[in-house]
């Protein structure tokens, strides 16, 4: 690996460290780490400020993904390596943001930028599987993760450019894992049975 190349990782890592919420929130004069769970992302800007910022703070993370990956790497070709490796440098930046003192949101919203990326009819699948999920239990997080979890699963099926031991193979299992470790608060709240639930979109809602 050169210096050009280290120095797109790092550029992907600093733009991935830009968060949504952040700059929605100093519009706005709030720090949605404040509130709610305290997470800097898209699920808790929806459940405090409303849909509009949500979006807003979802688009700038899914844009940011898209960016590190596609135009800052410059390297999409078979293979794409190194659009892979600035695809996780951004999530990490997501995740660990150097700007807001390491602590960010849990990398979903990054995450499907840099699968627009790579491989948008994975996107496409593993989204559906989002949404069937969150309107039958409720659960943003618990979809979030089985998403991801479907990931290298259709990889591995359609063998997408060479199957799970391609670079976006080993990516698929990395995020994969990933999700699952940032989502491990929401798993211990499912367990305890105190996670809180999207039912507006249920389509089985507990009568009252």
């Amino acid at each position: 690996m050169d210096l050009e190349q280290i120095l797109k990782i790092i550029i992907s890592y600093l733009i991935g460290s830009i968060s949504g919420s952040m700059l929605m929130g100093k519009i706005r004069g709030v720090d949605i780490r404040t509130m709610g769970s305290g997470n800097a992302g898209g699920t808790n800007a929806f459940r405090t400020q409303g849909m509009l910022f949500a979006l807003s703070v979802i688009f700038i993370d899914i844009i940011k993904g898209y960016i590190s990956t596609y135009y800052i790497s410059g390297d999409m070709g078979e293979g794409g390596i190194l659009g892979v490796l600035c695809g996780i440098a951004a999530v990490l930046g997501h995740v660990y943001p150097v700007y807001y003192n390491f602590k960010g949101g849990k990398g979903a919203g990054t995450l499907v930028g840099i699968l627009i990326a790579l491989y948008p009819l994975g996107l496409v699948i593993s989204f559906s599987i989002w949404v069937l999920v969150l309107i039958l239990t409720g659960y943003v997080g618990f979809s979030t993760i089985l998403a991801g979890i479907s990931f290298p699963v259709i990889i591995y099926y359609e063998n997408y450019m060479g199957g799970l031991t391609s670079s976006i193979g080993l990516f698929s299992i990395i995020m994969a894992l990933f999700l699952v470790f940032t989502h491990r608060s929401n798993i211990v709240r499912m367990l305890h049975g105190n996670e809180n639930r999207f039912e507006k979109v249920m389509i089985f809602k507990k009568k009252a």
